[in-house]
């Protein structure tokens, strides 16, 4: 299907038999199930392969999910590679998922076209597929749980614009120029930047993988590139992260460099209580968990399910983190 959120999904080519190589399954897994497609007891089984498990993002989804599997009676596993750069071993667990013959599916894509040959699988087997975070391309998915990661950028935008006065050179390190939620988050900063703040300049926009050393390291390189850098954006986690180390390793004053961030965590609520990171951008992990369980057990049940359930998306800096419905979104 193609998603009617604010952005659409194009249905693309099948990607090459080799994503059905080795579908024993590698990689690490956030939790092993005994997954053979049902309990022996009639209930329902659900299997979700999320992108990873590294960051504190995905153990808040899993939690979410693991809450709704047990208000509705259903039994789950939750899934991930070890790295969300691990395309490949997040195909294997996905094709096992597929023999393991689930009453459905819930996947969210690391890559949006690899993932089309194996949900087609799916397809062929009467499993019905649900995503979250971040759909696969093709026609397959019934229903996406996630934030709307576009409206998330453009929130993003706004408030490094206000912090940093409406004018200066900004640059971004993403953590996927691939995946929806990497490119929709830069898409949507960038979009809003260029409409409505025409005295601020993306001078730059690199990719660390949502890997804190490697993000510090392009953090690094663009602050000694750009001397006249007013603020950078990272637009996960382990980007946002890596921003707030390099800053640290390089011995900047506090505010120097205007660090807008996304998603939650203790190392970012520290650094925005310390002052290094202005604010950021959450999200509702554990809501995007919920969501896509009940989208999964309505599916599997033959019922309807939205198209889109936006989750949402939040500002949080020093002046808020307290506040009771920004708290329930924060993770750590």
């Amino acid at each position: 299907m193609k998603f009617g959120k604010k952005t659409a999904f194009a249905a693309l080519v099948a990607a090459s038999a080799l994503v059905f190589a080795g579908c024993a399954g590698g990689g690490d897994v956030i939790e092993e199930g005994s997954g053979d497609g049902s309990s022996g007891d009639g209930e329902m089984y659900i299997a979700l392969v999320s992108k990873g498990f590294q960051h504190q993002f995905w153990q808040a989804v899993k939690q979410g999910a693991q809450e709704k599997a047990d208000e509705l009676g259903v039994k789950i596993t939750f899934e991930g590679p070890a790295a969300e750069t691990e395309i490949a071993q997040q195909l294997e667990m996905l094709t096992t998922a597929i023999d393991k013959n689930p009453d459905a599916i819930a996947y969210a894509a690391l890559d949006p076209e690899a993932c089309v040959a194996p949900l087609e699988q799916a397809k062929s087997k009467d499993i019905p597929v649900v995503y979250f975070d971040a759909p696969c391309d093709g026609d397959v998915g019934l229903s996406l749980s996630a934030t709307d990661s576009k409206v998330a950028g453009a929130l993003a935008a706004e408030h490094m614009a206000e912090l940093i006065g409406g004018e200066g050179e900004v640059a971004i390190v993403g953590h996927s120029n691939i995946n929806s939620t990497g490119v929709e988050r830069r898409d949507g900063f960038v979009e809003k930047i260029e409409a409505d703040y025409p005295d601020i300049k993306i001078v730059d926009i690199q990719y660390g993988d949502g890997d804190h050393l490697k993000s510090a390291d392009i953090a690094k390189t663009l602050i000694a590139a750009h001397p006249d850098l007013k603020g950078i954006y990272g637009t996960n986690e382990g980007s946002a992260i890596g921003v707030v180390n390099a800053v640290n390793e390089l011995g900047l004053e506090k505010g120097k460099i205007t660090i807008v961030g996304f998603d939650s965590g203790a190392a970012q609520i520290n650094a925005i209580k310390d002052g290094t990171m202005a604010g950021a951008i959450t999200q509702d992990p554990i809501g995007i968990g919920k969501q896509v369980v009940q989208a999964a057990y309505d599916a599997a049940n033959g019922d309807d399910v939205d198209e889109f359930y936006d989750t949402g998306s939040y500002w949080y800096d020093s002046t808020n983190l307290e506040d009771e419905n920004i708290a329930a979104v924060l993770y750590q």
